[in-house]
Formats: structure tokens, sequence, C-alpha cells
């Protein structure tokens, strides 16, 4: 109701920019949280199985003294309580690679899951996806471990095209893919 006379006195929305501060830093704050929540880095310990026993047999088990190094692995790689703790073990279907793997997986407490030998990109795309954020033992071959690592390492790093040397053993590879940033590749030998 209009009083003649009366000057109109038109309230303004003096709290919208309260309001609007606050409404864009809860936007803000829920943008950091997912973003921190979805940078992940999983990191990948890419190695040969240990050695296997001479023969003609195809699929030949582990000599003595590749039992012998896949305790060793287990020692190195199975602190159950230890921070980056590994979440997962991988061994290619040959009786080599689980054998080497075994060990490690039934210190860990973890179940070995096994890959076809010949399919690197279906696994390393399976980690990423099962995996993210998590610490996983990949054991393979010669000529299958130069592969896995330059597909989880986007193809920055191709450590032997060739494959490994027949006598090699004890070298691992430690490759780090994160969500949003440069791979890192590590060489070891144990």
């Amino acid at each position: 109701m209009n009083v003649p006379g009366a000057p109109r006195v038109r309230r303004s929305f003096f709290a919208a920019p309260v309001w609007l501060t606050a409404l864009a830093g809860v936007a803000a704050l829920v943008l950091a949280w997912t973003s921190w929540r979805s940078a992940t880095t999983t990191t990948f310990i890419v190695l040969r199985h240990a050695e296997k026993q001479l023969g003609t047999i195809d699929d030949a088990p582990l000599s003595m003294e590749g039992e012998a190094r896949a305790l060793r692995l287990a020692a190195l790689l199975g602190g159950a309580s230890a921070p980056g703790r590994v979440t997962a073990v991988y061994a290619s279907d040959t009786r080599r690679a689980e054998q080497t793997a075994t060990p490690l997986a039934a210190h860990l407490g973890l179940a070995l899951r096994r890959y076809p030998a010949r399919e690197v990109k279906a696994l390393v795309a399976g980690v990423l996806k099962a995996q993210p954020g998590g610490v996983v033992v990949i054991v393979g071959h010669s000529n299958t471990v130069p592969e896995i690592v330059a597909e989880a390492s986007r193809g920055q790093f191709r450590p032997q095209p060739k494959g490994m040397a027949d006598d090699d053993f004890g070298t691992i590879y430690i490759v780090t893919v994160p969500r949003w940033a440069n791979v890192g590749l590590l060489r070891l030998h144990y």
C-alpha cells in the first residue's frame, strides 16, 4: 500500500555477497576434496620370475636357487604393517611365476592373482582400475617385463625392448603412476 507523500524505500538484498561468497567457498572445498581423493598414485613393482630348473619341460618349476630368491623377495617386500604395503600380488599363468610370487602373497596374507602372460595391456588396465593408489607386485617373464613397464609408464620408459638377458633374474622395476603427473621409474636388483 502506497501512502501519498511517503518516500518509497527499496531494500537491497544486502546479504547476497555473504551468501554468494559462502556458496563459492563450499564449492571450492568440495572440488578440492574431490581432487585430493582422486589424486592417487598406483605403484607397480614388476619383476621376472626366479631361476627355473633347466630341462626340456615347457613349464619348468623353480630351481633351488629360484626358491631361495622367491623367499628373499617375500622378505624384501613382505612388510605387512609398513606404510606403502603391497596390496595385490599378480603372477602370470606359468608355474615358475606362480612359485616366485606365492611366498610373498602367503607372507602378506593375500590371494595370488593370475593373469594370462601375453595380455599385458589388459593386465595394466585392470590393475589401474582395481587397485587405484595401491602397491602391486607383478611377476612376469623376460619378454613381458619390459612390455609391462612400458605399458604402465604410458610408453615413457622402455627398459630393454628386446627383453631381459637369460641370466637376469634379480632386476626389479618400480613404476609409479600418478593420476595427473609424470610417471617415475626406479630399477633395483635383489
